[in-house]
């Protein structure tokens, strides 16, 4: 695949900033088309960007207007959204939401002002292209001063990559439940005490649960890539020892959260989702798909440093290389043990019952004195669930806990593709993520993110909107409020600059990066006053909730779960924001 590979992403490549092969100025081209690939000694098939995959690098300038003219070289129709930039709603690149898509044989320009900075990335929203490789990255340079300092940079691209084609994945995933997972618990695991008891075993099984279900699809038929090429091909970046290095990461995964570190390295986070944030030093950090970070890293050391991208149930990594010279190597960790999901992760958690979240209320956020999460005009009551003494644990016997009562969520439209319903979802953005709660060093949560600059708007919302997050995993089926795409729900409606504040409910046992267009939220969670740290993708944790708030911006928006599979069957809808510019209310 190193032949296929751009410039940018070759193996020891010097840095971007000034690499030929870079696309920039204000005109640009691009060539969806298909190509054969090799990754790790073995032939595949892609939907390549001019013949490369990830495709080529767009670098521009904040400030400026671009022209970008795709031409469609399949036999299908394609599209390309631009990740994460403010681009007005007919040039946002979903199809059947804010323009036809691009037709086989046509070429078509999309046209827009460049508002912003920073690390984004731009993929086919068509089909299950995404999945054949048919993702790259941006790189946008401000218009004034960089606030962050550094001496080199290089864009990793995470991805995962499979030879079996999507369609059929996807049509394996609606036949099988867990088809993909090689990590379920075993007789020996039970008699050696690894995982569940016989007790807790029984337990989930009532509930048709399995704990070791975290990844729908895994490394038993994934490759998990670094700028496109697999572990053994060892995708290599070079250093001057001393140098701070810039690393812009972005996961384009279609369906792989991953877990990154780098081994004998601090990593120095200063910004998320290309939004420059106060720095933090972590050791490791979890990438939701769709999300991208910034990192400085500054390697003292003559040496090799092995870049770990670890999917996050520990079924597979990806693997490449910092070193200052060609060729040379560090030693690889090996994988970790898998996680298992948790009562929490049920929405279940008995042992947090104080700073539980009440139906999507405020009670979690405040226990941890989280005054931007108070409640706003216009949000219901708490809905108290099932019994009043909530707080009396000898009351418990009381309580109504089935994961399945409507009454905790009654705007849900209740049905096969619901299996559950979290009875006490909680706050969990100061959590590290499935796995990592005892890996004995410090891991990034949402709760360290504060905003370098200033917020735009930090008027308080004048209403609160709550989404549940639904699904059946024995079915494969996904949705929001109990509805997926294809039964034409509603969009959720909004007016031109109204302050909204939505609150994300899972209530399935699986994370989701949830993602929304055209739009930078603001996580409404403890942060100095008008620093909360702006993201267009969150990661909701299993039985979680995420609150955040935003202005609409005039247009239909699409509104999904960036896990590709979870998006295809049904979790996706649309933001509509009235009035248009330009209309009458």
């Amino acid at each position: 695949m190193s032949a296929m590979l751009p410039a940018w992403a070759q193996a020891h490549s010097a840095g971007l900033s000034h690499d030929s092969a870079e696309l920039s100025g204000t005109d640009i081209k691009l060539t969806i088309g298909h190509m054969p690939v090799t990754i790790d000694g073995r032939e595949g098939h892609a939907v390549a960007i001019n013949g490369m995959v990830p495709g080529p690098l767009i670098r521009l300038k904040e400030g400026t207007t671009v022209r970008l003219h795709v031409t469609n070289t399949l036999d299908e129709d394609t599209s390309i959204h631009w990740h994460g930039l403010l681009v007005p709603f007919e040039m946002d690149g979903v199809p059947g939401v804010s323009f036809p898509g691009i037709p086989a044989g046509k070429t078509f320009t999309y046209e827009f002002p460049i508002k912003q900075s920073g690390t984004y990335w731009y993929h086919s929203h068509s089909s299950l292209q995404e999945q054949e490789g048919h993702y790259a990255p941006i790189v946008i340079d401000p218009a004034g001063p960089d606030p962050v300092a550094f001496d080199r940079e290089h864009v990793v691209v995470l991805s995962d990559y499979s030879f079996i084609h999507p369609h059929r994945l996807f049509q394996k995933l609606k036949q099988q439940a867990g088809v993909f997972n090689y990590q379920k618990q075993t007789i020996a695991g039970l008699l050696a005490g690894k995982d569940q008891t016989l007790n807790e075993r029984m337990t989930w099984g009532q509930e048709l649960m399995d704990p070791s279900d975290i990844a729908d699809i895994t490394g038993a038929v994934y490759t998990f890539l670094i700028n496109g090429r697999g572990p053994a091909d060892n995708w290599t970046a070079l250093f001057t020892p001393g140098e701070r290095l810039r690393l812009r990461f972005i996961n384009a995964a279609a369906q792989t959260i991953f877990n990154v570190r780098i081994p004998g390295l601090k990593l120095t986070v200063v910004a998320a989702d290309g939004q420059n944030i106060r720095p933090i030093t972590v050791d490791e950090f979890q990438i939701g798909n769709a999300e991208t970070y910034d990192v400085i890293v500054t390697p003292t050391e003559d040496r090799a440093f092995t870049l770990v991208s670890e999917a996050m149930d520990r079924s597979g990594m990806g693997r490449a290389t910092l070193a200052p010279r060609p060729g040379m190597t560090a030693e690889v960790p090996p994988l970790r043990e898998r996680p298992l999901a948790t009562m929490k992760d049920m929405g279940m958690d008995m042992s947090s019952m104080g700073g539980m979240d009440m139906s999507g209320g405020d009670h979690a956020a405040m226990s941890n004195g989280d005054m931007a999460a108070m409640a706003v005009p216009g949000m219901a009551a708490p809905r108290v669930r099932g019994s009043d003494v909530m707080g009396d644990m000898a009351g418990m016997e009381g309580m109504d806990m089935s994961m399945r009562n409507w009454m905790n969520a009654p705007q849900i439209e209740m049905g096969p593709g619901v299996q559950t319903i979290a009875p006490m979802p909680m706050d969990r953005t100061g959590e590290t993520g499935q796995g990592l709660e005892s890996v004995g060093h410090r891991v990034l949560v949402y709760k360290d993110l504060i905003a370098l600059e200033p917020n735009a708007d930090t008027r308080a919302p004048s209403r609160e909107l709550e989404i549940r997050l639904t699904g059946n995993m024995e079915r494969f089926m996904w949705g929001f409020d109990g509805k997926k795409f294809s039964d034409k729900p509603a969009p959720y409606a909004f007016r031109k600059n109204e302050r909204v504040r939505v609150s994300l409910v899972n209530d399935t046992m699986m994370a989701h990066p949830i993602h929304l267009h055209g739009h930078f939220f603001e996580l409404a969670h403890k942060a100095p006053l008008g620093h909360m740290p702006r993201k267009h993708t969150v990661i909701v944790a299993p039985g979680g909730v995420v609150k955040f708030d935003f202005t609409g911006e005039p247009g239909d928006w699409a509104f999904h779960c960036h896990m590709l599979y979870h998006m295809h069957a049904g979790m996706f809808q649309v933001f509509t924001v009235r009035p248009l510019d330009g209309a009458s209310a």
